[in-house]
């Protein structure tokens, strides 16, 4: 299946790579529709393991594309609402995906791209990444990647770099927990097959169950934690995987799954 914008290699690690150089990469509303159909498509099959996103030529995202913006400015407010989600259907895809997201991200990721590497699990920058919440700059702010954004980097460092617009480098965004690693730029796609390497010697079903998980004990009480996380191991260890997994490890060989 074609996507707009996007070039998509299917597999067991995916790999989703924005695809709009001449732009650097800006996402439109079309952007936006296809990132969400396919990260729909990618939820719904069981034999991918890992996505991979990336952004094809020297930038990973510079953000909004101004003209779509401009005139989305100018719908009545019910349209303009509408319009609006589709930046907020599109994270919740990335968020939700019930499997794990590396993004790997170089030269300018600003604005929304920045709400991307919020949504994904695994964020890694290349050390020439510039990075800014560029939105006040534009008259603008930014408030519906703040729903990702915000848990990651916490309100003092938002204050900070919301409100100065401020460019600011990977190594800043590893200190705020933005991201996960800085790399040399050379490296960055090579970093980011490696992490989905690890990912595939580990049990396929446990992965996704500890990505499922995650995101639910945040907003529960401790006894209900506790009831939560017994449940899940006892169903993990008694699952045909779980049991693979244990018997490979005691008999000194790699589990059917990595095979």
């Amino acid at each position: 299946m074609e996507y707009q914008h996007l070039k998509v290699h299917a597999g067991p690690v995916t790999k989703v790579t924005l695809s709009r150089p001449e732009l650097r990469n800006a996402m439109s509303d079309v952007t936006l529709r296809s990132l969400t159909a396919v990260f729909q498509k990618i939820a719904k099959d069981p034999d991918v393991r890992v996505v991979i996103v990336t952004g094809g030529g020297k930038d990973f995202c510079a953000g909004a594309d101004i003209n779509w913006m401009k005139s989305s400015g100018q719908l009545p407010e019910e349209a303009g609402k509408k319009d609006a989600r589709l930046l907020a259907d599109m994270l919740q895809a990335v968020d939700e995906c019930p499997v794990p997201v590396i993004v790997a991200a170089q030269g300018n990721v600003f604005g929304g791209g920045l709400g991307l590497v919020a949504a994904c699990d695994i964020s890694v920058l290349a050390d020439d990444a510039k990075l800014s919440f560029s939105e006040c700059r534009l008259g603008i702010m930014p408030a519906v990647i703040s729903c990702w954004v915000l848990p990651k980097i916490g309100a003092a460092n938002a204050r900070r770099y919301y409100l100065t617009a401020e460019v600011f480098g990977a190594k800043d965004a590893v200190h705020m927990g933005l991201a996960h690693e800085e790399v040399p730029a050379a490296e960055l796609y090579a970093k980011a097959d490696a992490i989905a390497a690890n990912i595939l010697k580990c049990g396929p079903n446990a992965v996704r169950a500890a990505k499922a998980l995650l995101p639910r004990l945040g907003v529960l009480g401790l006894h209900q934690r506790i009831g939560m996380t017994v449940d899940t191991l006892v169903r993990l260890r008694s699952s045909a995987e779980g049991q693979e997994g244990l018997a490979a490890f005691l008999e000194k060989r790699a589990p059917e799954w990595t095979r």
